[in-house]
């Protein structure tokens, strides 16, 4: 009796380790990617719909044509030496800036950002900006940025205007570019700028929500 007591303590021994060894189920995936991981049409705080993610899609299409084009330009452009002038990197860049414009004469606000995006993006900037955060985030802005100015697509983004910085808090939410687009903001407004061209590709107005 004693024995089958002793083989009965162990084996309940045996199955309780295996129940502490027994492998635990990973939790799920966050919603929120880091911004160097996560996919273009994922970059939120928290996750898209599929309607969401596909409104981004067409962006994205939009702005791929765009910079395919942009390239074909820089490619084209005569290359400058190593030890270049100042003077003659700004005739260059001013060449190439002249390309882009001439070859997107008949732009307008729109044609990259999308029908179907924008109304996507406003809402992502308006969750972003009703956040605890929010109001700092909106002044930090507005507070090194050109108001009032007139803006329109194929412009070149004026000289004498300082570039604002933007909050990572926005660079996260929206869909990632190439390194030759940059979004910044002029005023409430936001813009996509080619940063090489210093044209402005786009724009969405009032993004900024008062």
């Amino acid at each position: 009796m004693g024995a089958q007591i002793a083989r009965l303590l162990v084996l309940c021994g045996v199955l309780f380790a295996g129940g502490c060894n027994r492998e635990v189920p990973k939790p799920p995936p966050e919603t929120t990617k880091s911004p160097a991981a996560a996919p273009s049409t994922e970059r939120v705080v928290g996750p898209l719909s599929e309607a969401d993610a596909a409104a981004l899609a067409t962006m994205n299409d939009r702005l791929r044509t765009y910079v395919q084009a942009h390239q074909k330009i820089e490619d084209g452009l005569p290359k400058r030496s190593a030890d270049a002038l100042p003077e003659e990197i700004d005739k260059n860049q001013r060449a190439f800036e002249l390309k882009v414009r001439e070859s997107r004469k008949d732009a307008k606000q729109g044609d990259i950002f999308g029908p179907e995006a924008q109304p996507v993006i406003r809402r992502l900037l308006a969750a972003v900006f009703a956040g605890p955060e929010g109001k700092e985030l909106i002044a930090s802005i507005l507070d090194e940025n050109p108001v009032g100015m007139k803006l329109s697509v194929n412009m070149r983004y004026p000289d004498s205007v300082p570039i604002s910085t933007v909050p990572p808090e926005v660079l996260q939410t929206l869909p990632r570019l190439s390194e030759d687009m940059e979004y910044r903001f002029i005023g409430r407004h936001l813009i996509l700028l080619d940063s090489h061209a210093h044209v402005v590709a786009d724009f969405i107005p009032d993004a900024i929500p008062e």
